[in-house]
């Protein structure tokens, strides 16, 4: 069976979508959510990726981010790995959290819309969910990101993207009186939501007929029979070697010297650490890179 389309390209925008193992809980209490915020950070400054919108639930999440390096696969692969290690680390738990393979749609950005639906669908999510009661205001639910566009700039998350969304809405300014009338187009759109779009959770594009043909011709002839993540790992790699390289040239050391430094030499911790920090490269393929010996002492030596 051919596997779910993982078309990526510098700007793509994507609905992603995971549940819990057997639809078990993915957050067991606010320290689990404020767990979620943190990876979801952490990932952000990594890869570049601006979040338009998030909603955490109790067994799934949503998220619509954009990706400026087209590495929607390599991000989410550290992403969920990260937070699964943690929540397993802090339950003392091991195993799977995550059912399968994420979802993703690619999403049409060109403000014809379609990046407003998906995002007033996460947006309402909540309420659909049964969450917030009919009295409640829809920012009374504090794990999406709904509440952080009524925020002033310098208290909103820094990796939360406002414009594109405003745009659609028609809002011009980021302030007070743009919020307030943001918050009233979606009290009013709140009430007209009808729950059914399904769509946003099926296929593999959110756009017009123009936008998924020319997805179709990024993919070519075989577009929607294979697996497309390799281009962007070789593209994370070569993003870590010239780290690596701008690390040794800065401090002068050639690459053929990296074999006979210690495993634990300041230098190696340097590129190491900015490898953690500003890539999805894991430990293992950081330590044989650097040759640093076992990935788990280079991991203690390191202690990001």
């Amino acid at each position: 069976m051919p596997r779910q389309l993982r078309l990526e390209y510098p700007g793509a925008i994507y609905h992603v979508m995971s549940r819990g193992d057997r639809r078990e809980d993915i957050v067991r209490d606010d320290a689990d959510r404020r767990s979620f915020e943190a990876t979801l950070a952490e990932v952000c400054a990594k890869t570049d990726w601006q979040v338009h919108a998030y909603c955490l639930m109790r067994n799934h999440f949503h998220l619509v981010v954009e990706t400026p390096r087209a590495n929607l696969s390599a991000g989410m692969q550290w992403f969920l790995g990260t937070y699964t290690a943690r929540f397993n680390r802090r339950h003392k738990i091991f195993g799977h959290l995550f059912s399968g393979r994420y979802k993703s749609l690619v999403v049409d950005g060109s403000g014809n819309g379609y990046l407003k639906t998906v995002c007033d669908y996460l947006h309402l999510n909540p309420v659909r969910a049964g969450l917030i009661k009919p009295g409640q205001p829809l920012q009374s639910y504090p794990w999406s990101s709904y509440a952080q566009y009524l925020l002033a700039p310098s208290r909103r998350k820094t990796w939360l993207r406002v414009d594109r969304l405003w745009g659609e809405w028609g809002v011009r300014r980021d302030d007070a009186k743009g919020r307030r009338e943001f918050q009233q187009l979606m009290a009013q759109r709140r009430q007209e939501d009808t729950g059914d779009l399904s769509a946003l959770r099926r296929g593999w594009c959110w756009g017009g007929e123009a936008f998924r043909e020319k997805l179709l011709g990024l993919l070519g002839e075989e577009a929607g029979e294979h697996h497309y993540s390799g281009p962007t790992r070789e593209t994370e790699q070569a993003r870590a070697g010239r780290i690596v390289a701008e690390v040794l040239r800065r401090r002068g050391v050639r690459e053929s010297e990296l074999a006979s430094r210690r495993k634990g030499d300041p230098i190696k911790i340097e590129a190491a650490q900015r490898l953690r920090r500003e890539t999805t490269m894991g430990w293992r393929w950081i330590t044989e890179r650097l040759q640093m010996g076992h990935w788990r002492s280079a991991a203690n030596a390191v202690r990001l």
